[in-house]
């Protein structure tokens, strides 16, 4: 077996570096390409470390997690029985990295403590809520309360080193009275104690994202990707559908996104990684 010598060995480990340094350059704004977990729940809760090689393989380097005990009916009840390292050192071991979590809204109201301790452990530096669970006739006046609770709980979550914040849904996109429920959750929320998470999926009732980046910029902390066929009028995968994501990267440059996460069906995750990884801003 021929020899290798310590040169050869030092200039081989830093050109591997070196590749691995290009590889996550040429990804968008130069972050690994992450996913969200939820649509992998099932297989999750029966086999995690298995699912997180999958996500490898898929070509994804970053995940966001779901609450185990927020999301237990969900899927991720088989996670409760683990701690919390336990669950960051599968992750790890993976070759995945973990930075932020869904949290429930009743979660942090109900046990902000544990909560956090729970986050501090796993390793996280973001936790977002998902939403507010408003009735539908909910008025502007729940809207605002409900931002004022979770400004408060983004002061205590801050105390802790760990960034909380909110993503929307299409609940968030509708009009009362005249205003947009998402404008008036911008005036209301505190953007150094709740940052935004941006569902890009609201492309399909005509929002764009990159028009809430930059019309609030500094106010976002991540974004959820999805791509959506006008003429078919379903999710496909990234670079598939109408979004210009040249134009949506930009503008999170100056929205201040930090990472962003794909979740849609795995075959569509799957498909979508190669664009990502190709596109340049």
């Amino acid at each position: 077996m021929p020899t290798i010598s310590r040169r050869q060995f030092l200039y081989g480990s830093a050109m591997g570096i070196a590749a691995a340094a290009m590889q996550l350059e040429a990804n968008p704004l130069g972050m690994p390409i992450g996913c969200q977990t939820y649509p992998l729940r099932e297989s999750i809760g029966k086999d995690f470390e298995g699912t997180l090689r999958q996500i490898v393989a898929g070509g994804y380097r970053m995940i966001e997690m779901c609450s185990p005990r927020g999301y237990a009916k969900a899927g991720f009840g088989p996670l409760v029985k683990m701690k919390a390292a336990e669950i960051r050192r599968m992750i790890h071991g993976a070759g995945l990295g973990c930075e932020s979590c869904h949290v429930q809204f009743r979660e942090l109201k109900e046990s902000l403590d544990d909560t956090v301790a729970y986050a501090q452990e796993l390793g996280l530096k973001q936790m977002i809520v998902p939403t507010f669970g408003l009735r539908p006739d909910a008025t502007m006046a729940d809207w605002a309360q409900a931002a004022d609770e979770l400004n408060k709980l983004g002061e205590q979550t801050h105390k802790a080193g760990i960034q909380l914040g909110f993503h929307n849904h299409n609940h968030e996109f509708k009009e009362i009275d005249g205003v947009l429920i998402y404008d008036e959750l911008m005036k209301k929320l505190d953007p150094k104690l709740v940052k935004m998470q941006f569902q890009v999926a609201v492309i399909s009732l005509g929002y764009e994202a990159a028009t809430y980046l930059t019309k609030y910029p500094g106010h976002f902390i991540s974004l959820h990707l999805v791509d959506w066929s006008t003429a078919e009028k379903k999710t496909v995968p990234i670079g598939k559908g109408s979004i210009d994501w040249k134009k949506l990267f930009a503008a999170a440059k100056t929205g201040g996104i930090k990472n962003y996460f794909v979740e849609m069906d795995w075959d569509l995750m799957q498909a979508s990684v190669p664009y990502l990884h190709k596109l340049k801003v």
